[in-house]
């Protein structure tokens, strides 16, 4: 397994540059970048409503059982069951199945969505989770939404917040916790360009660690 065949999952706070640096990393490896693309791809095979993705996106769920989304998964959409789930669980189950289906298409590199999660079985995935200091992400919110400092932290702070509860809801993990990724960089200290160089060099010498013959 080379590095080029390798999918990239990136989990990323608010304001880090996640989005920036996935799409110069899929630039750089010559494979497509999927972030609000998941949930096209989801709605357009569930036949759900698309903007029902976008209002779900990333969002934290009503208070219900956990165990039901996955117990209704492995059962495959048991008839009935399915049918009377909640409607932010039928979306978390049809992206679960889309970022599936985009994997096995091929090399790729994902953004959010839980996506390290739905792929924790494929020995393929490379997990990347990007950080930065507070300062940094409220100067970056802040120049590119032309907004204060202030509103800049209220976006920060809510946004990070919603995500952590998304995927500390329908993951077995918790959002931002480093044993939960291959590997955490912080975007402030390393700039876009360094963060995508420090993730490939990762990636090459994990391939020469596990195909030490090539």
């Amino acid at each position: 397994m080379g590095e080029l065949n390798m999918i990239i999952t990136i989990g990323r706070q608010y304001g880090s540059a996640g989005h920036e640096i996935g799409q110069k990393l899929a630039d750089d490896l010559g494979v497509k970048l999927y972030d609000k693309e998941m949930l096209k791809r989801a709605a357009k095979e569930s036949g759900l409503c698309e903007e029902l993705f976008e209002t779900h996106d990333e969002k934290p769920t009503n208070s219900f059982l956990y165990s039901l989304v996955m117990d209704t998964y492995s059962l495959g959409y048991a008839s009935g069951t399915y049918a009377d789930m909640p409607i932010n669980h039928k979306i978390f189950l049809a992206q679960f199945d889309a970022i599936k289906k985009i994997a096995d298409e091929g090399p790729c590199v994902l953004v959010g969505r839980c996506a390290d999660y739905a792929l924790e079985d494929y020995k393929n995935v490379m997990n990347v989770f990007i950080y930065a200091d507070m300062d940094a992400r409220i100067r970056r919110v802040a120049r590119e939404f032309n907004i204060t400092d202030a509103k800049a932290k209220d976006i920060i702070t809510k946004t990070d917040k919603k995500r952590a509860s998304y995927y500390n809801y329908y993951t077995n993990k918790e959002w931002g916790d480093a044993k939960g990724y291959d590997l955490c960089l912080n975007s402030a200290k390393l700039g876009v360009d360094g963060t995508v160089r420090a993730i490939k060099e990762y990636m090459k010498i994990r391939c020469r660690v596990e195909n030490p013959k090539l």
